[in-house]
């Protein structure tokens, strides 16, 4: 696709997304990439960092209420990394917030989330939501790989329009799955932590 073509290009430009695969190599398994969140560009930069086969069977998440509502942001989301958009106000919600992204996972396509749910201008991410948990524990069979976008927070903090050109390196690492018995918070505490770990 074109436009996918285009925004790689773009990406690359303005801030590089050099991949590191620290951790495991590009698989062709479904996986679920988690990663810290700090600039409209992560979506960008972590989609645009995947070899072309894998980016394109991988969907990122993105939220309704800013890149759901048409203009050029609508059609980069729609159009070119064809967004899977969640609902982040639970009272706009009907039903199972997590619904698309499941219906993505069923139709066996791969995703990239962001647990924290929002952007944070600190360079480590806030604790991770429950989203993360549920996905884990009900798709057993993809894998979960941590990712850390390196200087992202300081192209295109909250509140720019503009990025500021730096070169930003997506690390990803060892893919990992939810334990037997292992409960809620030790999950998002142990998925947290090889997060930060990459930093």
């Amino acid at each position: 696709m074109i436009t996918a073509h285009v925004l790689v290009g773009l990406v690359r430009l303005l801030v590089g997304a050099h991949a590191r695969w620290i951790g495991c190599e590009p698989s062709p398994a479904q996986r679920i990439y988690f990663a810290n969140h700090a600039s409209h560009l992560d979506t960008l930069a972590l989609w645009s960092a995947l070899p072309p086969r894998l980016r394109a069977r991988t969907r990122p998440v993105a939220a309704r209420d800013y890149w759901g509502h048409g203009g050029i942001r609508g059609f980069i989301a729609d159009h070119g990394f064809r967004a899977v958009y969640i609902e982040r106000d639970r009272s706009r919600c009907e039903g199972d917030p997590l619904q698309p992204l499941r219906d993505a996972l069923d139709a066996g396509e791969s995703l990239i989330i962001f647990p924290e749910g929002t952007r944070s201008q600190q360079p480590l991410p806030q604790p991770f939501k429950a989203g993360l948990f549920h996905l884990a524990r009900d798709y057993p069979q993809a894998e979960l790989v941590p990712v850390y976008l390196d200087s992202l927070h300081r192209s295109m903090p909250k509140g720019s329009l503009l990025p500021v050109p730096l070169t930003c390196v997506v690390r990803f690492g060892q893919a990992m799955r939810l334990q037997a018995n292992e409960d809620k918070d030790e999950f998002l505490k142990r998925a947290h932590a090889a997060v930060v770990a990459l930093a």
